[in-house]
């Protein structure tokens, strides 16, 4: 049989008697794929495996501990055989033929009848892969296709009206890298992406010509769309049987206003899907090579947006604190942390653009670093690390490395060598 000769379909078995021949570990797979089919499934063969025996005995399927007789072929509407000896599996497959019946033949892919194709499932996508009659083959072609659909490479998108939905999507620090594999599925899927200025922008570029992205991007004291304006746009594009994609910067739940999107939805009956991502408080201090915590240095940190809130904050070196979108009022949160007692010469680290080509660190103390930020031009987007975890950043200077402490023995100086 040539692959030319194959007419690919699919079958519909819910509820259909179909026969499997043989016991062994084929019949057994063969038999669970028929049943999650919704076939009405009985098994002849003398032996069976425990998995069959197990099926049989929870009610799933009919075991009949017998060998093959010509008439199990009769009223029923698919064959399978997996016997293992070639001879019984030819029998079989004749007589299934001889009453039109579909038979694959595990004994002879050539003269078999139909073949079983390498399936996956994503989502509500089927995929079916024959290769020649080469399973290994077609397995490894079905997890790259499947891959490729579960990480967003191909497109999940469906083309027929559905009901709507609505995921908000953390994309992340910017890097298209960064966006979690179910992020970057459900971009695949949309039909409207409603998106931030910040995050992942590139994917925005690979969407299909007729996705529709609405911008809704913010600056620090400018949002020309207003929040309540956000979530009317995320209701009202799903009620219309869209599935939006609300793509933001960094974690939906973390200084992102994505609870209060998702309340929205809930409220006016759209379903919604959260998704996680890399949020900035956390991986752009790492891309500047500053650890959040750090064995004898930190064991916890505080993330806030402005200077008002950091009274309420431990100011010590060993409680790092981080300031997102805090570029404008740097100099009045480092007099705000002095005058809770932070030491003046804590070090400061401002990473801009974290994870980009452009990305800049400039480092400095409590006490130096508003005049080093005004006189670089330092801007948003940009997170400030405060606390003795910027002494772990390669780029910090060398005097702070040697007031760093050891991760092997806490507390004490680590030695540097000029």
């Amino acid at each position: 049989m040539a692959i030319q000769d194959i007419y690919p379909t699919a079958l519909r078995l819910l509820g259909r008697p179909v026969l499997v021949v043989g016991g062994g570990p084929v019949a057994a797979r063969r038999a669970k794929g028929l049943l999650d089919a919704g076939a009405r499934v009985t098994v002849v063969a003398p032996v069976a495996s425990d998995a069959l025996r197990e099926l049989a005995a929870s009610g799933l399927l009919t075991w009949e501990p017998r060998t093959y007789l010509s008439s199990d072929v009769e009223g029923v509407w698919f064959v399978q055989t997996a016997t293992g000896v070639a001879a019984v599996d030819a029998q079989v497959a004749a007589d299934a033929e001889a009453q039109r019946i579909w038979c694959v033949n595990a004994s002879d892919h050539e003269s078999s009848a139909a073949w079983t194709p390498a399936v996956a499932v994503v989502d509500d996508v089927k995929i079916a892969i024959n290769a020649g009659g080469d399973p290994r083959r077609a397995m490894a072609l079905r997890d790259a296709v499947a891959t490729a659909l579960e990480t967003g490479d191909l497109p999940l998108r469906r083309r027929r009206a559905s009901t709507g939905s609505v995921a908000l999507v953390g994309g992340g620090p910017g890097d298209s890298g960064l966006i979690t594999v179910r992020g970057r599925r459900l971009l695949g899927q949309a039909d409207v992406v409603v998106a931030d200025r910040l995050g992942p922008r590139d994917l925005l570029q690979e969407l299909a010509p007729d996705v529709r992205v609405i911008e809704v991007g913010k600056t620090p004291g400018h949002h020309p769309v207003p929040q309540l304006e956000i979530n009317r746009i995320l209701v009202e594009e799903a009620l219309a049987g869209h599935r939006v994609v609300r793509l933001k910067g960094g974690d939906p739940y973390v200084l992102g206003r994505g609870g209060e999107e998702a309340e929205f939805c809930r409220q006016n009956g759209v379903e919604v899907e959260v998704v996680p991502g890399v949020t900035s408080a956390i991986s752009v201090p790492a891309a500047a090579g500053i650890p959040v915590t750090h064995r004898g240095l930190a064991k916890g940190f505080s993330v806030v947006t402005g200077h008002e809130e950091l009274s309420e904050v431990p100011a010590r070196p060993d409680h790092t604190v981080i300031l997102l979108m805090g570029v404008a009022k740097l100099r009045e949160s480092a007099a705000a942390l002095a005058d809770s007692g932070m030491p003046l010469d804590t070090p400061v680290g401002i990473v801009e653009n974290g994870y980009m080509p452009e990305q800049r660190v400039t480092i400095g103390t409590l006490a130096t670093i508003a005049d080093q930020a005004e006189a670089a031009g330092v801007a948003n987007p940009a997170v400030i690390v405060i606390g003795d975890v910027v002494r772990v950043s390669p780029f910090a200077p060398e005097h702070f490395k040697t007031a760093d402490y050891s991760t092997l023995t806490p507390n004490k100086p680590r030695v540097v060598t000029p």
